[in-house]
């Protein structure tokens, strides 16, 4: 298997970024943990094995903890946590579930699988992590995911040296997700995506928040050759050329693709057999039947 993420390299920027946390850069991961909570809101029944697995802080599993529905989360993940105990997490590779089959009844994962090198397989771990019935809540950077900041560093890098590396990462769109849930047996499966838009004041500012999240690039196939002042400057004036607003702040894209899919069990809906149909949608309709020709 081609390992496009550098997960040591992952782990080394987030031990940086817990070191040395910037007041308001984990954003993201707050909305993303608001949004979780709601959608678990609606669920009709408590979860007493819930695990969090990946996403580098607890604001998820906290905010879901809150509203009652949940015993005390356990957490799986690359490093340590702030505020969560030893006995509580258990450390492993973002490619690595190191869960017993259908040991939990709720699996989280806040803003991990675009790390994954291997999602198809992950997602496997998670649903076999689950009891019968058990549910997977994720949520994932999309396709267009800093795409300002991508052609604004490419068009940068081109013009400078008449070639270019990539510097953003890869991200997968909705139906890819889609279709790796049910590749991976969930039941169920529902994807939809949340268009989140950022501004700021300039394209440093974001790079900022992006290094406080301990999301700058991870890419195993990245260059090595430290990307000069004259590169970023140039970039940044690109990006304010074509991503600002009149008031010239710029706009960054963070569309979050949210994922649910229940492990499979007898008492869940199942579609109907095709020709089971007790009732003509002609006749619902109170149209004229037409038969297609052959």
């Amino acid at each position: 298997m081609d390992h496009l993420f550098d997960h040591a390299l992952m782990r080394q920027r987030r031990l940086r970024a817990l070191a040395r946390p910037e007041p308001g850069a984990d954003f993201l991961l707050r909305r993303v943990a608001d949004d979780l909570a709601d959608r678990l809101s609606v669920v009709e029944r408590r979860f007493e094995y819930p695990v969090q697995v990946h996403g580098g802080l607890p604001h998820a599993a906290d905010r879901i903890k809150a509203t009652g529905k949940t015993a005390e989360f356990s957490f799986v993940d690359l490093c340590a946590m702030p505020g969560i105990d030893t006995d509580a997490l258990t450390l492993a590779d973002p490619d690595s579930v190191p869960l017993p089959p259908e040991s939990a009844d709720l699996v989280i994962s806040p803003l991990a699988l675009h790390m994954t090198n291997d999602t198809p397989g992950v997602l496997v771990q998670l649903r076999r992590a689950l009891k019968p019935d058990g549910l997977l809540l994720a949520a994932a950077p999309g396709a267009g995911t800093l795409g300002e900041l991508r052609e604004s560093l490419l068009a940068a890098e081109s013009e400078l040296t008449g070639g270019a590396n990539a510097r953003v990462h890869p991200f997968a769109d909705i139906r890819d997700y889609g279709a790796l849930l049910q590749r991976a047996g969930f039941a169920l499966p529902v994807t939809d995506i949340d268009d989140i838009v950022v501004r700021y004041a300039d394209m440093f500012a974001l790079l900022r928040d992006l290094r406080a999240m301990g999301m700058t690039s991870l890419l195993t196939d990245r260059s090595r050759k430290p990307a000069g002042r004259k590169l970023f400057l140039r970039a940044a004036e690109i990006y304010a050329e074509r991503f600002s607003d009149p008031d010239g702040r710029i706009r960054a894209s963070f569309p979050v693709i949210h994922l649910s899919g229940w492990a499979p069990h007898e008492s869940q809906q199942k579609p109907l057999k095709p020709g089971s149909a007790k009732s003509r949608l002609a006749d619902a309709l109170r149209a004229p039947e037409q038969k297609l020709p052959r």
